[in-house]
C-alpha cells in the first residue's frame, strides 16, 4: 500500500543515521525498502520518548497508537526509536494544492519496549490485527475514543508494511482502505454539494487505497468489496425525480453482480438494481410510458427470481420480494400513493 508520508519519514531516518539516500526499489504493494537503521515498529499504547533511558529524564515527545517508528537500538527493557509523532496522517490528495509545509521530521528518542510490537515479533502480524480490530470496537462504541476508527487505520496499514508476506494482509488493507473510504464518505455527505445531482459536482472520495486493494489482492473477497465500494462516487447525490439517475445506478449495480457473481456484496448489488428499476416502474408510469414501465417492471420480477436461487437465506432476497409484490399490487415504491 503506498505510504508517502513512511517515504519521507523513512529518507529522514537515513539522512539521520547514514547522511545519506539510498536509491529505493519498488516493491510489492508499493512499499519502501526497509529503513537501515532498524526494524519498523508500532506501539500498541500511547508512550512517552525520553533523552535517555531513564523514566526520570526528559521527556522529547509522545507517540500515539499506531504511529510508525523505527527502532535504531535496544537496551534492556528501552528502545531507541525514530519515531513518527504526528497527530495525523493524510493522503497526499487531502493536501492543500499550495501547501509548502515540510513533513515534521521524526523524533529520536528512547521508549519503554512493553507494548512495541517490531517486525521480528513473534505473531505480530495477528497482534496489530487484534489491536485493530479492538479499535474499530471502540470507534463504533458512543462512549469510546475519538479517533479510534483513525488508529484502526493506522493498526491495519502497520500490518500491512511491516509483514508483507502476512495472510492477513489483504483483510487488513481492505480495513484500512474502508476506513478511510467512510471517514471520507461522510465528510462528503455533510457538505452542501452532497445533494448535487451529477457525481462529478459533489467531492469525491479519494479512490486510491481501494484500488490498490483491487491490484494488489486480486480476486479475493476484500478485493470484491473494494470494488462494490467504489460504486459510491458514481451515484447520484439527489435523483430529482430523474429517470436517468436509477437508470444509470441500474446499470452500475447489475455490471457489478454480473463481474463478481459470488461475491460478498453481489446479493446487495442484485438488490440494489431491483429497487432501481421498482423505480423505474413507477416514474416510467407516471410519465404515460407503459412499455418501458413493464419492461422495468418484469426486470425487477427477474432479478428477484435469480435473488431467490442464488441467495435464498439473504435478507436482501426477501427485500427484493417485497418490493416485486408492492408493484404486483399497484403500490408505488417511489413517489405518493394515489388512490
Amino acid at each position: 500500500m503506498t505510504n508517502s508520508r513512511f517515504r519521507a519519514f523513512g529518507a529522514l531516518v537515513l539522512c539521520l543515521i547514514l547522511g545519506a539516500l539510498p536509491m529505493a526499489a519498488q516493491k510489492k504493494k508499493d512499499q519502501m525498502q526497509k529503513p537501515l537503521a532498524g526494524p519498523r515498529a508500532a506501539a500498541l499504547r500511547v508512550s512517552w520518548l525520553y533523552v535517555s533511558a531513564d523514566l526520570d529524564s526528559q521527556k522529547v515527545g509522545r507517540v500515539q497508537i499506531g504511529r510508525e517508528m523505527v527502532v535504531a537500538e535496544k537496551s534492556g527493557p528501552w528502545l531507541r526509536v525514530y519515531a513518527n509523532t504526528d497527530i495525523e496522517e493524510e493522503h497526499s490528495s487531502d493536501a492543500p494544492i499550495f501547501d509548502t509545509a515540510e513533513t515534521p521530521p521524526p523524533i529520536s528518542g528512547w521508549m519503554q519496549a512493553k507494548g512495541v510490537v517490531i517486525e521480528n515479533t513473534p505473531d505480530g502480524d495477528e497482534i496489530l490485527m487484534g489491536a485493530g480490530a479492538d479499535q474499530e470496537a471502540l470507534a463504533s462504541d458512543p462512549r469510546g475514543p475519538v479517533n479510534a476508527a483513525r488508529t484502526a487505520h493506522l493498526l491495519y496499514r502497520r500490518l500491512v508494511e511491516m509483514f508483507p508476506n502476512s495472510p492477513l494482509d489483504a483483510e487488513a488493507a481492505w480495513r484500512a482502505a474502508d476506513i478511510l473510504w467512510q471517514i471520507q464518505k461522510a465528510d462528503a455527505a455533510s457538505r452542501p454539494s452532497a445533494k448535487e445531482q451529477a457525481p462529478y459536482l459533489r467531492e469525491q472520495v479519494d479512490e486510491d487505497p481501494l484500488k490498490h486493494v483491487i491490484r494488489d489482492y486480486p480476486h479475493t473477497r476484500q478485493a470484491d468489496l473494494a470494488a462494490y465500494e467504489l460504486i459510491d462516487n458514481k451515484l447520484c447525490g439527489d435523483w430529482q425525480g430523474q429517470e436517468k439517475c436509477p437508470e444509470k445506478e441500474s446499470e452500475l449495480y447489475d455490471k457489478y453482480a454480473a463481474e463478481h457473481p459470488d461475491g460478498p456484496r453481489t446479493a446487495q448489488a442484485l438488490y440494489q438494481t431491483v429497487y432501481r428499476q421498482a423505480v423505474l416502474t413507477n416514474m416510467y408510469a407516471d410519465d404515460k410510458n407503459d412499455k418501458k414501465s413493464d419492461a422495468a417492471h418484469n426486470h425487477a420480477r427477474e432479478l428477484a427470481a435469480k435473488l431467490k436461487d442464488k441467495f435464498p437465506q439473504s435478507d436482501y432476497t426477501a427485500r427484493a420480494a417485497m418490493l416485486v409484490f408492492k408493484l404486483d399490487q399497484g403500490i408505488p415504491v417511489y413517489g405518493i400513493e394515489k388512490e
